[in-house]
């Protein structure tokens, strides 16, 4: 893997830890040490932000063994590259090389490729519990069990090979003959599956060096290779379209089975078990649904006929790997170039020095930095780690207390998950899911986006105000002279903008802002070399492996809800609610939205809820970009809300505040989440569903709305602190202007005077705290 992971021994978690699903709380204090020495430094300088933490799991090779790891990761990266733009090296250089693929690949060959190879990659880097401490490496029952069942794997692997090469020269393969099915069972299914079962159950005891192989996870990998080859074969003949019926392949259920539990036991090693269980009770719900009453009663079906479909286009191969295999693993790829190329710490460098100075200014820099940051990798916890531990230090070292230190780097991580053009590759999905073009998904993005960043703004502004604290000292921050100097950094992002909005796809957008992550990096202190590409390549390739990894198995819920039918029924339970009240309808759809986010990367989040909620919703006459867009937000900020909200957590073990006041902090500042979604429908504008006028006039009272809204929050305005009535007329005030009718606007704006003339008769009365001068500086918390 890139050097990057393997030498930041300041973010290595702790070795042993029994949570390997996650990083571990002595982990994130870790990498929050990476920002200590700043405090004493005369000027604070962004590094290491683009370093990506070292999970509590992964294994960090040495040697040859390292080398091996770099490799495939940088080939499996670039191969993504290759194929998404039809590179061909036999077109190339005009000599056919059998072992090289001819682009474009096939579809489905495509994705199964695409999910094995992270299963291969996720495999061998992450472990399937805690390492030994002793460096030594003793081999142990389990180990020589572990050998032993490389040999079903094996033979698993090379039947597979041979079905193939009869299938090639001719034989007819189906589903009804009984020395194909035997054959299939006997010689296929049964040593895969001994193979899979007792490798996963061996790998949760195995213990090992950090920086040894494991053969258990040797095995799984061998398993995933196996059940790649036979679906490929499989599904390049005429059986393919038998898929869910009594003419399928028995070797084709079997082979969905061991897949499932192969996507299923990595999910749980990169992505803890929150995922792992809803997917779980979604399965035992096909087989159980029979027996349920109400909506809830489902069609019997066989575990043949649904393994053999979950595995297809339907199910895993569906919409989330879709995208996961084309635009989430391109948008990786520009990731991974822009930290080899140092940008992140440019950026955040850019935003200290623009904002460091403002009252409270490290907070507002982790809106600014965070925000971007988050836009492009996509996932809320990382980030939080990522830029956290730099900016949350400092601002508890202005004043800020840890809980609201750690709440506010929280919410700004959150909402890069909603921040266009790439929202965290959500943006994507939901493209590939309703059909409706990426563009005009980006561009009903911005408004929402801009009042949930300007509401936590004003949250930490009045905030900031009321404790008195003070900006930065010029003579602590980056010189912003000498950082706009290097403003052309910015310029991938900005081309990857213009070049979507110009009608180039996606993909070419993506590659041609990834190539120019490479090529201004020339101009920069940090150029990339060709080593640093295929280093960029490699770390592309390992941060890869969550994300695929968790679409795959959302893939496995999707694949549920669609062979069940319980979506169409919740559609049905919804359409009853609306009967009673359209609200209390839409507030059932946004608490299951939270509800089934919880525990679990955007994008997977996303993919679930949209498939339970959104057809509901849908149905209940709600434009269906309207419909996505109100799940998208609520499965975004299930991340910050109570109980489970992993950036909030992740958050908390760098501040060192309470992870539950954490999150209840985290969810006040993001408030405005949770309230601009019901506006989508009253008005359509706030998603630039109208004319100019209605589109500037909902973002102006809407901007004004959430302003209010973060004072009515904090008690604080721009006029001193806030009695109860004026705050409470303020926190109506924001729901009417937010609503953006004209009616509802005239109402506010009355209940905003009215709000602001009581909170200046009161001015008087009481001296505020935030009149306290810039240069008094209070004493850091904590």
């Amino acid at each position: 893997m890139a050097d990057s992971d393997t030498s930041g021994s300041d973010k290595k978690p702790v070795e042993g830890d029994d949570h390997p699903d996650r990083m571990s709380d002595e982990a994130i204090h870790e990498a929050a040490m990476v920002a200590q020495p700043v405090l004493h430094d005369p000027v604070v300088i962004a590094e290491g932000v683009d370093e990506e933490p070292v999970e509590s799991n992964r294994r960090l090779f040495e040697g040859h063994g390292l080398k091996v790891i770099a490799f495939v990761s940088a080939f499996y990266a670039a191969f993504h590259m290759a194929a998404l733009n039809g590179v061909s090296i036999s077109a190339w250089t005009g000599i056919d090389i059998p072992f090289l693929p001819q682009f474009p690949l096939e579809t489905w060959n495509f994705r199964i490729l695409h999910i094995a190879g992270a299963l291969v990659l996720g495999f061998l880097l992450y472990a399937g519990g805690s390492f030994n401490r002793d460096d030594s490496k003793p081999t142990t029952m389990l180990g020589y069990l572990s050998y032993a069942l490389a040999l079903p794997a094996l033979y698993a692997l090379y039947t597979a090979i041979s079905f193939a090469n009869e299938i090639a020269g001719g034989a007819m393969w189906n589903g009804i003959d009984a020395t194909i099915r035997n054959r299939e069972i006997y010689h296929f299914g049964v040593p895969l599956l001994v193979a899979t079962v007792g490798a996963i159950g061996i790998g949760w005891a195995h213990r090992l060096p950090r920086h040894h192989f494991s053969a258990p996870d040797f095995v799984l990998a061998i398993c995933g290779i196996a059940v790649a080859t036979y679906l490929i074969t499989i599904y390049g003949t005429a059986m393919r379209n038998a898929t869910g019926t009594p003419f399928a392949p028995i070797g084709m259920s079997i082979a969905a089975v061991a897949g499932t539990l192969l996507i299923m036991e990595l999910t749980r090693r990169v992505a803890g078990l929150t995922l792992i269980v809803i997917a779980v009770v979604f399965l035992i719900y096909v087989f159980v649904g029979d027996k349920l009453p109400g909506f809830l009663n489902a069609p019997d079906i066989t575990w043949e006929r649904f393994f053999s479909q979950v595995y297809t286009d339907a199910g895993i191969l569906g919409p989330t790997t879709a995208v996961s295999s084309t635009y989430i693993i391109l948008f990786i790829i520009f990731a991974a170039f822009l930290q080899a190329s140092k940008v992140g710490d440019y950026f955040v460098n850019f935003a200290f020095a623009a904002a460091g100075r403002s009252r409270g200014g490290p907070a507002k820099v982790a809106i600014f930095a965070s925000g971007l940051m988050g836009m492009i990798n996509g996932t809320s916890a990382g980030n939080v780690v990522a830029t956290g531990s730099l900016t949350i230090p400092l601002m508890k070292k202005v004043g800020y207390p840890p809980k609201s230190a750690g709440a506010i780097e929280a919410g700004a991580s959150t909402g890069g998950q909603i921040m266009p053009p790439i929202m965290g590759a959500g943006a994507f999905i939901m493209a590939e899911i309703t059909g409706i073009p990426y563009t005009e998904i980006a561009l009903a993005a911005v408004i929402p986006a801009i009042l949930y960043f300007g509401s936590i703004f004003f949250m930490v502004d009045f905030e900031a105000r009321k404790l008195g604290m003070r900006g930065m000292r010029e003579d602590e921050l980056p010189k912003f002279k000498e950082l706009a100097k290097h403003v052309y950094l910015f310029l991938p992002i900005i081309i990857l903008i213009v070049a979507l909005f110009m009608g180039y796809s996606v993909i070419r957008a993506g590659t041609l802002a990834t190539a120019a992550a490479a090529v201004v990096s020339w101009l920069s202190p940090n150029k990339m070399t060709p080593r640093d590409i295929y280093r960029a390549f490699d770390l592309a390739g390992v941060m890869s492996i969550q994300i695929i990894a968790v679409c795959a198995c959302a893939g496995i819920i999707v694949g549920v809800i669609s062979l069940t039918g319980v979506g169409a029924r919740f559609s049905s339970l919804l359409l009853g609610l609306a009967d009673t009240s359209q609200l209390l309808a839409l507030f059932f759809a946004m608490c299951i939205s939270i509800l089934l986010g919880m525990g679990m990367p955007t994008t997977a989040a996303y993919a679930v809820a949209a498939s339970v909620v959104a057809p509901g919703l849908i149905q209940l006459g709600i434009n269906p970009l309207t419909a996505h867009f109100f799940v998208f937000y609520y499965a975004v900020v299930s991340a910050i809300t109570p109980p489970v909200a992993l950036a909030s957590y992740a958050a908390a073990g760098i501040s060192g505040a309470n992870p539950m006041g954490t999150s209840v902090t985290s969810f006040k500042i993001g408030l405005a989440a949770f309230i601009v979604p019901f506006m989508f429908f009253y008005n359509p504008a706030l998603l630039a569903d109208g004319t100019w006028v209605e589109i500037g006039r909902a973002l102006i009272t809407a901007s004004v709305g959430v302003c209010l809204l973060s004072g009515g929050v904090q008690g604080f305005f721009f006029t001193g602190r806030l009695p109860q009535v004026p705050r409470i007329m303020f926190l109506i005030a924001a729901l009417f202007l937010i609503e953006g009718s004209l009616i509802s606007d005239v109402v506010g704006a009355v209940l905003t005077g009215g709000g602001i003339f009581l909170a200046r008769l009161s001015a008087g009365k009481e001296e505020p705290k935030g009149d306290a001068p810039k240069e008094d500086v209070p004493k850091p918390a904590e």
